[in-house]
């Protein structure tokens, strides 16, 4: 079921995406290239998925969710591209091909980043894309600026950065992740809910709920990907966690205990679906399918 709900998603976020990138003016030809290269390059998608899933459990159609699911892939991918650069992690390979500053160079995949970060802004704001009412778009607005800004993903990847060669103990290292990489899984099942303009407070706790179990789940499914994976897999090189002295799940608990802790994790989340019917399947399955994948 997950792999053709994914397929069905990527096609609708990718159809979205594409119209995001023509240059208005042949100068900026250079810089679109890039934007659109750390975008449309791959990726499983996972926080359109979210998005959209979040959407639909509240009986609404994905089609609403569009805004909300271009916002957190591009806010993921500058992520990515800024993470990359060689003041930061110094990768070279991504989603298999070479990270945006080395297609590029250095500065264009900078400037690129924060083209990609105020475009998600305007997407959440386009009526075509987000056919909500003004309200709506605002507290959309106002839920991803927070969860991408350094009270989430901004100060986790400081946290982050600031905590190479530490030994971190389980507390800390949770902290560091539910900003770094949950705030934004959490804002994508957010996005997604008050895009159906159906979402009340109860049902936002739940998902909210939710969202900070598979977020955390995310990640401790990445650092046993680091461990047990390849490269070729992965996309990105194998290892890199270890080899920068990075604090890590299987590092801190065992590699076998981590594995427990994200099955307990996936349990968690689909406990908060509880009072959700059949329409939430995807978010279901999305919650089983962030603990079982190989890359």
């Amino acid at each position: 079921m997950i792999a053709a709900y994914q397929a069905r998603c990527q096609a609708q976020v990718d159809a979205a995406l594409e119209h995001l990138f023509t240059p208005p003016s042949s100068e900026l030809t250079r810089l679109y290239a890039a934007m659109r290269y750390s975008v449309m390059n791959g990726g499983k998608r996972v926080r359109p998925l979210l998005a959209y899933a979040a959407c639909e459990a509240l009986g609404a159609p994905a089609e609403q969710a569009n805004g909300a699911a271009c916002a957190v892939e591009l806010i993921h991918a500058y992520s990515l591209v800024h993470d990359d650069l060689p003041a930061m992690d110094d990768d070279d390979l991504r989603r298999g091909q070479p990270t945006t500053h080395k297609a590029f160079d250095e500065a264009c995949a900078i400037l690129a980043g924060d083209g990609l970060q105020s475009l998600a802004f305007s997407a959440l704001l386009d009526p075509q894309l987000s056919p909500q009412s003004d309200a709506i778009r605002l507290s959309m607005v106002q839920a991803l600026a927070l969860a991408a800004g350094p009270a989430g993903m901004v100060g986790g990847q400081a946290i982050d950065l600031g905590s190479v060669g530490l030994k971190l103990d389980q507390a800390a290292l949770e902290f560091m992740h539910r900003h770094k990489t949950g705030a934004l899984i959490e804002a994508s099942v957010k996005l997604g809910a008050l895009a159906s303009a159906r979402a009340d407070a109860q049902t936002l706790k739940a998902l909210q709920q939710y969202a900070q179990a598979i977020g955390l789940a995310f990640q401790v499914q990445d650092d046993i990907l680091d461990v047990e994976s390849d490269t070729a897999t992965l996309g990105k090189r194998q290892g890199a966690d270890i080899a920068r002295d990075k604090p890590t799940y299987p590092a801190l608990l065992g590699l076998d205990a981590a594995k427990a802790y994200a099955l307990e994790l996936r349990d968690l989340a689909l406990d908060a679906l509880g009072r959700f019917d059949d329409k939430a399947e995807p978010l279901r399955a999305l919650a089983r399918y962030i603990v079982e994948r190989r890359s």
